[in-house]
């Protein structure tokens, strides 16, 4: 019942959401399976959604120019071109249920 994700380029600092930031979401259990675990909400859609519950799980996100390539348990979810967000800090959503982060890295393409 986890409702969480991981904003990357985030235009506004003080308001964080895939409004102002492109949001690798982390929710099973979305109403709207499109944008579930592994999708960017509102702009990258999951084929076949993912189910994250109950274990550890890694995420890639590669983000050089306008393409942005996220990859769960080394299985590619979704691939986009797009430069509506160029830049910006990273950010780690909850927004309710149970979840844990460890070993966040930033790394130089």
């Amino acid at each position: 019942n986890t409702n969480s994700g991981i904003l990357i380029r985030a235009a506004d600092r003080k308001n964080l959401s895939s409004t102002s930031a492109y949001e690798v979401n982390i929710h099973d259990q979305r109403p709207d399976p499109a944008y579930a675990t592994g999708a960017i909400v509102g702009h990258a859609k999951v084929s076949h959604p993912v189910k994250a519950a109950g274990k550890w799980n890694t995420f890639l996100i590669s983000a050089k120019g306008p393409e942005l390539i996220v990859t769960m348990n080394g299985k590619q979810t979704v691939s986009l071109n797009d430069n509506k967000f160029d830049s910006g800090p990273i950010g780690l959503q909850h927004a309710g249920g149970l979840i844990k982060f460890r070993k966040v890295e930033i790394r130089p393409l």
